[in-house]
């Protein structure tokens, strides 16, 4: 379970790790400004198991990784969104950061309040509420690469993509 982190709408890379802090592949170093323009605060209040929800287009603008490795890096269970930018959804698949859509969790869920996610079934509970959500599940080709903490670490394990 996890406190919400919420954003809107079109949340691009740059708001998630500002470009002026891309200047390195360092995790610690970009997990330190992770969402400095929306949250300020968020490295230094963010505790492991936290969800991030965001609404429409979460992730939209440049390719780069940094932006879901900085919310990895922060040791975020999960990024919930009502949609995703398709580099950004592969971006986190491919360094094993779990992303779910579920726009009625999305709709129906505050900033601060206190989720359970299932990763295996999708089921999404909003403990603050007594809400419960179903996002659709990960495919199961997804889900085993998000397990072994990406699709380098899953091609190490398993010698190739299948």
């Amino acid at each position: 379970m996890g406190r919400i982190w919420k954003l809107g709408d079109n949340i691009n890379t740059d708001l998630i790790i500002p470009g002026r802090y891309n200047v390195t592949t360092d995790h610690a170093q970009l997990a330190k400004y992770c969402l400095y323009e929306a949250y300020p605060e968020f490295s230094q209040q963010v505790k492991p198991g936290d969800i991030v929800l965001g609404g429409h287009n979460f992730g939209c603008g440049s390719s780069r990784e940094h932006a879901p490795t900085s919310i990895l890096a922060n040791k975020v269970k999960v990024v919930i969104a009502r949609s995703f930018a398709r580099i950004f959804y592969r971006n986190a698949v491919n360094i094993g950061l779990p992303v779910l859509v579920c726009e009625e969790a999305v709709l129906n869920s505050e900033d601060g309040q206190e989720l359970d996610v299932n990763l295996e079934t999708g089921e999404i509970r909003n403990l603050t509420t007594g809400q419960t959500f179903q996002a659709e599940p990960l495919d199961p080709f997804v889900a085993r690469i998000v397990a072994a903490g990406g699709i380098i670490n899953y091609i190490e394990m398993e010698g190739t993509l299948r």
